[in-house]
């Protein structure tokens, strides 16, 4: 198994069966997925936007969000000071650089449909 760090965009996408979930699911096949902790907050937030846009798609989101429970994520704490000096450095949110800080610190794949996100992987890899 690969290890990955997946962003909320592409566990969004997944999860509540957005147009690029097939990408998804090919981008995460056997992927050993370390995330940082603020993960579940990102994807509630998500699951938040989802039901003002439509109310009547409040239970089919939550039971969607539910379904984190069952992911074997390997959850990360991030360092703080590390994750603002990257944000810093590359313009991302502290948000975005805590994934990248993430899949630096445990030698994964950062997996991610963010364009200016992709874009600081890019920039940072040395």
């Amino acid at each position: 198994m690969a290890a990955s760090v997946a962003d909320a965009s592409v566990l969004a996408a997944l999860l509540f069966d957005e147009p690029r979930r097939a990408e998804a699911e090919e981008l995460l096949a056997d992927a050993d997925l370390f995330e940082p902790t603020l993960l579940p907050y990102e994807l509630a937030s998500v699951a938040r936007k989802k039901i003002r846009l439509d109310p009547e798609q409040e239970e089919p989101v939550l039971r969607a969000l539910e379904l984190l429970a069952e992911v074997p994520f390997r959850w990360v704490v991030v360092d703080q000071h590390e994750s603002v000096r990257l944000a810093v450095r590359t313009g991302l949110t502290t948000y975005d650089a805590a994934y990248l800080w993430t899949a630096r610190s445990v030698g994964a794949q950062l997996v991610t449909f963010d364009a200016r996100l992709q874009a600081a992987v890019g920039e940072t890899e040395a």
